[in-house]
C-alpha cells in the first residue's frame, strides 16, 4: 500500500521543521573558529558552548515526548517552534560566554520540540512497509541541518558576527512553522479504553524487556563518533591540514549530504530486510572500521585520503540514528511513542552534549588522529548491546 500525498507532505514539512532546529543546535559547533580567534577562548571552552544548545535538549526530550502522547503532534510542533524563534532571537543579544551558554541551552531545550513529534507523526502517517523508508527520509533531517550549517554559519559568521550566524536557525524555524501550520496534521488513532484521546497498549513497553534500553544504550555509544567529526570536523582540516574554513565547510557539507542519502537506502534496506535491528548491528561494524581509517590517515598526514574517509565515516556514523529511531516508535507502540522515542534521544544528546568538551580535551592531549581512532571503541562497544531479531518477532 502507497501513501496518499497527506503523509508525504508532512513528511516533507517535518523534515524542514527538524532540519531548522537542527541548524540551532549545531550553529555553535561551525562557530568554534570564529570563537578562538574572535573571542580568545580556549578549545574545551568553545567545545562547551558548542555543545550547549545539546545539552538543552536532553532537559527537556522526555517532557516534548510525554507532551506530544497527551496533546498530539501538531499542537506541540506548532508551540515548540514559536519558541524556538524566540529562544534563537534572545540568544543573539547574548554577548558573555555564561549568558551566551545559557541562551544556547534554552534554544536548544525548546527546539527538542520536533523530536519526537515528528517521529510519532510518520510513525502513525506510513504502514509499516513503507515505515524505514519514511523514517530514513525524516532523519535527513539532521545531515541535512549540519549541511546548511556547514555552508551557512562560518560566513555568515565573517560577515555579521555571532548573533548574524545564530539567525540563520531562527529565520528557518520561523518558515518552517509558517509550512507546519499549513500542512501538519494529526494522524487517526483508536481511542484507549477509559482514556479521552489515548491510543491502545497503555502498558509500559520497558516492563519485563531489556529490549529498548538495549536499543537506547546502543544508540548512546554510536551518536558520539557522528557528533565528534561534525562538531571537529572543521577544526580538523583548517588545522590539522590547512585548509581554508571555506574548504573545510564544503567538506563536512558534502559529508552531510552523503549522511543523509545513506540514511534513506538504509531506511529502504531496513523495509525490504523486514528488520531494522540487523541492519542496525551491521552499521556499528562498519562504525568501528571508519574511525580506524580516520585516525590511520590523519597520522599519515594524507589530506585528500583522509577527506576521503571523514566523508565516508560521517556517512556511516549518522546511517543508525533512523534505524533505532524506526525501531523504538514500532516496539514501543502508540500509547508509549512520545515517551519512548524522547528518552531515546534523551541519551543521545546528552552523549553530544559531552563530546565537546571531553573530545576537545582529549584532542588537547593526543591529537585529532589519535582521538578519531579511540572513538572507534563506542561503535565496537554498541555491537553487542544491539538485540537480536528475536526483540521483533516478539513485537509481532
Amino acid at each position: 500500500m502507497t501513501p496518499s500525498p497527506r503523509p508525504w507532505a508532512m513528511l516533507a514539512a517535518m523534515v524542514l521543521a527538524q532540519a531548522s532546529t537542527t541548524v540551532v543546535a549545531a550553529a555553535p559547533a561551525f562557530l568554534i573558529p570564529h570563537l578562538l580567534a574572535e573571542r580568545g577562548l580556549s578549545l574545551v571552552a568553545a567545545g562547551m558552548l558548542a555543545g550547549a544548545p545539546n545539552l538543552g535538549l536532553v532537559l527537556t526530550l522526555v517532557l516534548w515526548g510525554a507532551a506530544t502522547d497527551r496533546f498530539g503532534e501538531r499542537r506541540v510542533i506548532l508551540v515548540g517552534l514559536a519558541l524556538t524563534v524566540a529562544a534563537v532571537a534572545g540568544s543573539m543579544s547574548a554577548r558573555e560566554p555564561a549568558v551566551l551558554g545559557a541562551a544556547l541551552a534554552l534554544s536548544g531545550a525548546v527546539s527538542a520540540c520536533t523530536n519526537s513529534a515528528s517521529g510519532r507523526l510518520i510513525t502513525g502517517w506510513f504502514p509499516a512497509q513503507r515505515r524505514g523508508l519514511a523514517m530514513g527520509i525524516r532523519q535527513t533531517c539532521q545531515p541535512l541541518g549540519m549541511a546548511v550549517a556547514a555552508l551557512g554559519v562560518p560566513p555568515l559568521a565573517e560577515a555579521f558576527g555571532v548573533p548574524g550566524a545564530l539567525a540563520l536557525g531562527g529565520a528557518l524555524s520561523a518558515l518552517s512553522l509558517v509550512v507546519c501550520a499549513l500542512v501538519v496534521r494529526d494522524p487517526d488513532r483508536a481511542p484507549r479504553p477509559g482514556a479521552a484521546g489515548g491510543v491502545p497498549g497503555a502498558g509500559s513497553p520497558y516492563r519485563g524487556s531489556l529490549t529498548l534500553v538495549r536499543i537506547h544504550a546502543a544508540s548512546v555509544l554510536l551518536v558520539v563518533p557522528q557528533f565528534a567529526l561534525s562538531t571537529f570536523g572543521l577544526v580538523w582540516f583548517t588545522v590539522g591540514f590547512g585548509w581554508s574554513a571555506f574548504a573545510a565547510g564544503a567538506l563536512v557539507a558534502v559529508a552531510q549530504f552523503a549522511g543523509a542519502a545513506g540514511r534513506i537506502l538504509v531506511g529502504v534496506w531496513s523495509d525490504r530486510a523486514a528488520s531494522r535491528l540487523r541492519p542496525l548491528r551491521l552499521v556499528a561494524v562498519a562504525g568501528v572500521f571508519a574511525m580506524l581509517a580516520c585516525g590511520a590517515l590523519g597520522w599519515a598526514e594524507w589530506g585528500a585520503a583522509a577527506a576521503l574517509a571523514y566523508v565516508v565515516a560521517s556517512c556511516i556514523s549518522v546511517a543508525d540514528n533512523g534505524l533505532a529511531f524506526t525501531a523504538v516508535a514500532e516496539l514501543s507502540g502508540p500509547a508509549w511513542a512520545g515517551r519512548a522515542l524522547g528518552i531515546q534521544n534523551t541519551g543521545q544528546f546528552l552523549a553530544a552534549a559531552a563530546v565537546g568538551p571531553v573530545v576537545g580535551g582529549l584532542i588537547g592531549v593526543a591529537g585529532i588522529p589519535a582521538a578519531l581512532a579511540l572513538l572507534a571503541l563506542t561503535p565496537a562497544l554498541a555491537v553487542p548491546l544491539v538485540p537480536g531479531p528475536a526483540a521483533e518477532r516478539a513485537r509481532d
